[in-house]
């Protein structure tokens, strides 16, 4: 009787150890398996701001994203932003009291739109420096790396989200050196502007500079400290991806082996895809998947793959929504195919 007491016992145990074994290690999997996913942040406030009707920078944007990715089987990847995340005073490491009071008095709804993306980000870097995502993309508007400190929009953006996550990851988490990698058809003129005597931050932009806001001449390379670390490549138009990912691979592979940045900022603006209304590019879906190789490729030689992306501009709805689709395929293969 005692014997087959010890043997049920010693039985029990062994099925108790064997199932808890196996959950153990399928959670492990599956916390591993999402740590390599991308995760997409996004959230309905942004759809709210509209400068006017037929206006190119409009919520069908992001619209039109969402749907494609839930198309693609992708919907998984999406996840709502936390209005909790409290960003005020990290706006104001970028933008003036000045600018901000004239935002929300002008126009609210697209401060808040703004202020949202903002959100998104810092929250995108937190799960990022916390280990529960390689990568993220923030599919966010209105755009950002236009926004000075006039008090009003610029070229469609209102806070620089890309220079407010560059000092936020450098002040809370104490990574000095910043790639940000600027692919937009339009020169990021606000991201230069605020590091361009700093030589923590490499900034890197493609884009043509005969656009808006007629910036990004190649001889701006940076002032005092920075110099060296403002990097303008001026496209001309009808480039195709054989010139843009030549001149990624030829001159920003070599630039960020050189820096060894801890983390890297993508301004992700898909208007300088084909046929694009407010671009003349020729770069295809296939271009952009190749550019997000590359970066997504310094990231892991440089930084354990710490790379957050952000949308920019990008007004064909089709096209863009295909790019970024394109962009956010590749952010999550990326690590089942290494």
């Amino acid at each position: 009787m005692k014997k087959k007491r010890k043997f049920l016992l010693f039985s029990c145990f062994t099925i108790f150890f064997f199932f808890f074994k196996i959950k153990f290690f399928n959670s492990l999997f599956a916390n591993f398996n999402k740590r390599n996913q991308t995760g997409v942040l996004t959230h309905d406030i942004v759809l709210n701001h509209l400068i006017s009707i037929d206006h190119p920078e409009k919520p069908e944007r992001i619209i039109e994203l969402i749907k494609l990715l839930k198309k693609k089987k992708l919907g998984i990847l999406i996840r709502e932003i936390n209005l909790k995340t409290k960003e005020k005073n990290w706006v104001k490491t970028i933008h003036s009291n000045y600018h901000i009071k004239s935002l929300k008095s002008k126009y609210p709804i697209g401060e808040k739109s703004s202020l949202t993306a903002v959100k998104g980000c810092l929250q995108g870097i937190d799960e990022i420096m916390k280990n529960k995502h390689k990568n993220i993309f923030c599919a966010v508007r209105p755009p950002g790396h236009h926004a000075l400190n006039t008090g009003k929009h610029e070229g469609f953006c209102f806070y620089n989200h890309i220079a407010i996550s560059a000092k936020y990851i450098q002040s809370k988490y104490k990574l000095r050196k910043i790639l940000i990698i600027d692919w937009d058809y339009h020169h990021g003129n606000s991201t230069e502007l605020f590091f361009y005597n700093d030589p923590s931050v490499l900034f890197f932009s493609t884009h043509d500079a005969n656009a808006y806001p007629r910036t990004g001449s190649p001889d701006r390379t940076g002032s005092g400290k920075g110099k060296g670390f403002n990097v303008n490549i001026h496209l001309p138009c009808g480039t195709t991806d054989k010139k843009i990912i030549s001149t990624y691979e030829n001159i920003l592979v070599k630039r960020a082996n050189i820096f060894k940045p801890d983390f890297i900022l993508i301004s992700a603006g898909f208007d300088s895809r084909k046929d694009d209304p407010l671009g003349c590019f020729d770069i295809s879906d296939k271009g952009f998947k190749t550019l997000t190789t590359i970066a997504l490729q310094i990231a892991e030689n440089h930084c354990n793959g710490r790379l957050l992306s952000i949308l920019e501009g990008g007004y064909n709805l089709e096209g863009s929504a295909k790019a970024a689709v394109t962009h956010v395929e590749t952010l999550n293969n990326f690590y089942k195919n290494i």
